[in-house]
């Protein structure tokens, strides 16, 4: 019953109450964003979201957050690395997740919902295994099991494995622990990138990785 439709009302209510209540630091998020990013302060991309039963493909939406890499080029005006583009605003906003909030219009309007498996790229779709895949049978989250369990400091195989759990677990209950525990997460700034990287590194497919 909640997962197959109280969860949709609840994503519903809960977003546009967030949105009102937050509508005064998106603005001036919207302002800094202009500032520090100099121009447009939102990134949107596309990314996959629930599988259709009819179709049997991934309904494609655009993911709204806000920007936290600028725009800066080489001399051949290749952009940057990521870890140069990340400019210190950018790692404010990843860092307290505060990039995330514009995606309470995707929850709003039925893209997202605010708990479950993170959405990732367009491009990963054909290197899942069919047991991974499964992570696109309910609508993409805000937040997940996976980033209460590490965040971007676990391996792909480990977060893919929480997603598909939490897909074969979901429950009201379950769903506030994960909230707090975001919460929590994002007080004490943990899992926000991989060891290495500025963020996560790229996702190569479980053959690859396994092969390596």
């Amino acid at each position: 019953m909640y997962a197959k439709f109280l969860k949709r009302v609840f994503d519903f209510i809960l977003s546009l109450f967030a949105l009102i209540v937050l509508s005064p630091v998106l603005l001036v998020l919207i302002i800094l964003g202009a500032v520090f990013m100099k121009g447009n302060p939102f990134f949107c991309q596309a990314r996959p979201g629930k599988i259709n039963p009819k179709t049997g493909e991934e309904k494609i939406f655009k993911l709204i957050k806000f920007r936290t890499m600028d725009n800066r080029k080489d001399a051949e005006g290749n952009l940057l690395p990521d870890e140069v583009r990340l400019n210190a605003y950018g790692k404010f906003l990843r860092s307290t997740s505060l990039d995330e909030l514009p995606e309470i219009i995707n929850i709003l309007v039925g893209h997202m919902s605010i708990v479950g498996p993170r959405p990732l790229l367009v491009k990963y779709i054909p290197l899942y295994s069919p047991e991974q895949r499964r992570r696109h049978t309910v609508r993409p989250g805000l937040t997940g099991y996976a980033q209460v369990n590490g965040r971007n400091s676990i391996s792909w195989e480990e977060k893919f494995k929480l997603d598909v759990e939490y897909v074969d677990n979901i429950t009201l209950v379950g769903d506030i622990k994960i909230l707090f525990g975001t919460v929590l997460s994002v007080l004490k700034r943990e899992g926000i990138s991989q060891e290495n990287n500025a963020t996560m590194e790229e996702f190569k497919g479980s053959v690859a990785a396994e092969e390596n």
